[in-house]
């Protein structure tokens, strides 16, 4: 069975198990974890950012951010396809005592202009704006990436209004790898950066969120709130080292392999239209009268295996279990439906 469902699906290489395995580990609750200490100060210097913070999920780091960066009452931009707002159960509403303001980015990416008209008054009928999120790439756009251009705009736009800026960075690096930035342009601009390596870097388990060692020093209080205090982390914190150090160069692979995918299904006769593909996601349009529910049962039957993305649309991601050989059998099976 082909799995295209997510990039999540990954298992543990050879090699990375090994490193799991021989892993030196403590207690990271006392902070005495070598393997997860590590992980965060090496993360924390790609990025040229202060500290780091190893949580078991981006869903965990993101609602960190929004409880330091927040206070309740307060108002939360973004886009509203937002991970943070869709898939995230209500958790900034619960955890934080915020609401959203959901805007309709192209493709999820927001703009400056944006959400400079965004910002509420200081009007004690509305909340008060604090905090814009970001998420690069964009999944309920496709993997869209955004210009870094309009995101130092942005940061602008914050710094000048006295608002956080945190970036839901689950599969930056599949943003990094198709263009001309560095981690740390990325730090530069954000006050915290949530990072996935459960996703395109192939961990089994792991998110960081990285930030001022302030901002750290808050969302440990936060992490042991929300039950994010895991002992002997090592194990899952040098998978996520070994990715770092073994994994970021097939990141490219898996969007030659999209981009390869899209091509052969673009003009199949149940495609109405397909998202632009930069980066590891294909969303599929399908024709008005085709079922979802059917079209990925007939998938399934033959081998393959997607996931419903909203009203008439299918989504594929490829990852790295997924190989040369794989791609052209699942070309194959895409050309076989009617």
């Amino acid at each position: 069975m082909i799995d295209l469902r997510s990039d999540t699906i990954t298992k543990p290489t050879p090699s990375m198990l090994e490193a799991m395995f021989g892993a030196p580990v403590g207690d990271d609750v006392l902070e005495d974890d070598p393997s997860v200490n590590l992980l965060q100060d090496k993360i924390a210097r790609l990025f040229n950012m202060p500290a780091a913070l190893f949580c078991p999920s981006g869903t965990m780091t993101n609602q960190i951010a929004i409880r330091i960066n927040t206070s309740p009452q307060d108002e939360v931009i973004c886009d509203q396809n937002a991970h943070i707002y869709l898939y995230e159960g209500g958790g900034m509403m619960l955890n934080s005592l915020v609401s959203p303001k959901l805007l309709k980015g192209s493709k999820g990416r927001l703009t400056a202009d944006m959400i400079t008209e965004s910002i509420n008054p200081d009007d004690i009928h509305r909340p008060k704006t604090r905090l814009v999120a970001l998420e690069n790439t964009m999944n309920k756009g496709g993997g869209s990436i955004y210009d870094f251009k309009e995101i130092i705009k942005i940061a602008a736009v914050c710094k000048k209004n006295k608002l956080k800026l945190h970036l839901d960075g689950a599969r930056l690096f599949n943003a990094l790898a198709e263009s001309q930035e560095t981690p740390s342009d990325y730090g530069t601009h954000f006050d915290t950066i949530s990072i996935c390596f459960s996703k395109g870097l192939g961990a089994p388990v792991g998110s960081v969120l990285i930030g001022t060692k302030d901002a750290i020093n808050k969302g440990k209080r936060v992490r042991k709130a929300l039950g994010g205090g895991m002992r002997q982390a090592g194990y899952l914190a040098a998978a996520c080292t070994y990715a770092l150090d073994h994994h970021l160069d097939k990141i490219k692979d898996d969007h030659r392999r999209a981009r390869i995918l899209a091509s052969a299904i673009e003009n199949l006769p149940f495609v109405s239209s397909l998202y632009p593909v930069q980066t590891n996601i294909i969303i599929i349009a399908l024709k008005p009268d085709r079922s979802p529910q059917i079209f990925l049962k007939k998938l399934e039957k033959k081998g393959l295996l997607a996931i419903g993305f909203g009203p008439g649309l299918i989504r594929i991601v490829t990852h790295l279990d997924f190989n040369d050989k794989q791609m052209e059998k699942a070309i194959q099976i895409f050309k076989t439906l009617e």
